[in-house]
C-alpha cells in the first residue's frame, strides 16, 4: 500500500547505508560476478534451494500465491520474512549490517530504489524474458542509470478522485460536468457544497500523508526539463508554480471551505467512511483507498455508489505513484544458485503464474497480453483505462521524495505560510540529495 514519501528519518538512515558500504564487507562485489541474463526455465527443478524473501508487515501475505505455486512447480522454499515498521527506514538499517535476503519488495522510482545502492546490492535484471511484456508506464520503473534492478509485479498506484454517485445526484451532476482541470476540480467542489448536504472534499490532516495530493495534480504541468534541473539544483521547489500550488490548496480548497470540517485530524479510514455515507463528495487519493473499500465491500455495491475520474492540473490525466508492492528486487548474496533461484522465481511469477496471480489478488495487470481479471469494480477499471496516459507523481521524477504531507500538515495549523512550506521542501531535498552525493549539490 502506498502512503508517503520515504520519511525523512528513513532518508538520512538510507543515506547512512551509502557512507558505510565501503567499509560493509557485504556491500559491493559479493564475491560473485552478476548473473548473467540467460534464458530460464521458470519451473526447473529446485529441490533443496531455500529463498528469503523480505516484505512490509502489511504486504507479508502479498506474495503468498506465487510463492505456494512455485514450491509446488520447482521444489524450491520462500521463506517471507517481515521487516518490522517503518519498512523503508529498517530495510536499509538491516543491509547496512550485512543482513540481506535472496529477494525483497521494494518501490521501484527513482527517489526510492538508490537507497537500497542498487548498482552494489542487486542483480541487473536486464534482457530478462518478461521485461518486454510490461506496459509502458511499468517499463519507466525501476531503471537507476539506464540498468534494470527490479521486476514490476504490479501496476502502480493511480492517483484520481472518488466520487459519491448520489451525492452528484443531489447537487444535480452528471458524468458529463466531471472536470478537465483542477480549477474546474474546485469550481466543481463549489457546486456540491452549494446544492448539498455534503462537504466537496474530505481532507485527512490527523493521518497527514494523504495532504500531498491536492498539490501534486497541481504540478503536472511542469515538464521532463524542470524536473531534471531539480535534480542538477538548478531549479528549486521554492519556484512559484510549486508556491502557487500550495497558495492555491489553502486558499481555494481549505480557506473557501470545500473540505469537511475536521480536515485538521481527519484520517485514512475517516476518509473512507465519509465518503461511503454521502458526508463529502469527493476524495482525491491513490489505490490504497480503492484497497480500503473493497476490504469492505463488494463490486456490486462499490459500482452502485462511488465513481473515480482522473484529473490534472490541466487536463482530465491520471497520475501514477509508484509503491514498494510494485517492484521485486533481487540480492547478490555470493550464491550462484540462490541467484539464478532468485531469477527463476521472477521469471515464474511474471511468466506462467501472472495470470493467476493477478486473478488470486484481484488487481490490475502489467502485461498488455495478460487480461485484467473480470469482476473488478469500476473504479478499478478506469484507472487501468487510465494508467497508459498518466503523469508520474514527484516520487517518479525527483531523485529525493521530500515529506511535503508534514510541511503541508504543518500549514493545516497555521504554523506555516505556503512560501514557507516549500522551502521546507526545498531545505530538506537539497539536504537529502548533497548527502547522496547528487551532482550540483
Amino acid at each position: 500500500m502506498y502512503r508517503r514519501a520515504l520519511p525523512s528519518l528513513a532518508l538520512l538512515c538510507a543515506i547512512g547505508l551509502a557512507a558505510t558500504a565501503c567499509s560493509d564487507p557485504t556491500a559491493g562485489d559479493s564475491g560473485a560476478s552478476d548473473t548473467k541474463n540467460t534464458a530460464v526455465d521458470p519451473t526447473a527443478r529446485l529441490d533443496g534451494v531455500k529463498l528469503t524473501m523480505w516484505t512490509a508487515q502489511n504486504t507479508v501475505n502479498a506474495p503468498k500465491q506465487v510463492i505456494d505455486a512455485f514450491e509446488k512447480a520447482t521444489g524450491a522454499q520462500v521463506e517471507t520474512q517481515a521487516v518490522p515498521d517503518l519498512y523503508e527506514q529498517n530495510v536499509p538499517t538491516k543491509l547496512a549490517s550485512g543482513d540481506r535476503p535472496d529477494l525483497m519488495f521494494w518501490q521501484p522510482s527513482i527517489s526510492t530504489l538508490p537507497f537500497i545502492q542498487p548498482q552494489q546490492n542487486l542483480l541487473t535484471l536486464d534482457g530478462e524474458e518478461w521485461e518486454s511484456k510490461l506496459g509502458d508506464t511499468e517499463k519507466s520503473l525501476g531503471i537507476i542509470d539506464g540498468k534494470r534492478y527490479a521486476a514490476i509485479v504490479t501496476s502502480p498506484a493511480m492517483l484520481g478522485v472518488y466520487y459519491n454517485k448520489d451525492v452528484f445526484k443531489a447537487a444535480g451532476l452528471s458524468e458529463k460536468d466531471l472536470p478537465k482541470s483542477y480549477d474546474e476540480l474546485l469550481a466543481l467542489g463549489h457546486k456540491v457544497v452549494d446544492n448539498s448536504d455534503a462537504a466537496a472534499f474530505y481532507e485527512a490532516g490527523g493521518d497527514k500523508w494523504p495532504l500531498q495530493w491536492q498539490m501534486q495534480v497541481q504540478l503536472t504541468d511542469l515538464d521532463k526539463q524542470w524536473w531534471a534541473d531539480l535534480n542538477e539544483n538548478k531549479e528549486k521547489w521554492t519556484d512559484p508554480v510549486v508556491v502557487g500550488a500550495i497558495k492555491k490548496y489553502k486558499e481555494k480548497l481549505l480557506d473557501a471551505g470545500l473540505a469537511q470540517k475536521n480536515h485538521r485530524t481527519g484520517t485514512f479510514t475517516g476518509q473512507a467512511d465519509a465518503l461511503w455515507k454521502g458526508e463529502v463528495g469527493m476524495v482525491l487519493n491513490v489505490t490504497s483507498f480503492q484497497t480500503q473499500l473493497q476490504a469492505k465491500y463488494s463490486t456490486e455495491e462499490i459500482d452502485e455508489k462511488i465513481g473515480w475520474f482522473p484529473i490534472a492540473n490541466s487536463a482530465a490525466t491520471g497520475m501514477y505513484s509508484p509503491d514498494q508492492t510494485n517492484g521485486v528486487v533481487a540480492f547478490k548474496t555470493g550464491d550462484e544458485k540462490r541467484q539464478n533461484a532468485a531469477r527463476q522465481f521472477l521469471a515464474f511469477w511474471l511468466g506462467p503464474d501472472y495470470a493467476d496471480y493477478i486473478k488470486t489478488m484481484k488487481i490490475p495487470s502489467v502485461q498488455p497480453s495478460v487480461p485484467t481479471p473480470d469482476g473488478l469494480p469500476q473504479t478499478s477499471t478506469a484507472q487501468v483505462a487510465a494508467l497508459p496516459t498518466a503523469i508520474g507523481v514527484f516520487q517518479a521524477k525527483a531523485i529525493v521524495a521530500p515529506d511535503t504531507h508534514l510541511y503541508l500538515a504543518d500549514m493545516l495549523y497555521d504554523k506555516k505560510s505556503p512560501q514557507q512550506v516549500a522551502q521546507a521542501i526545498q531545505d530538506q531535498f537539497a539536504q537529502v540529495a548533497k548527502a547522496q552525493g547528487a551532482p550540483g549539490f
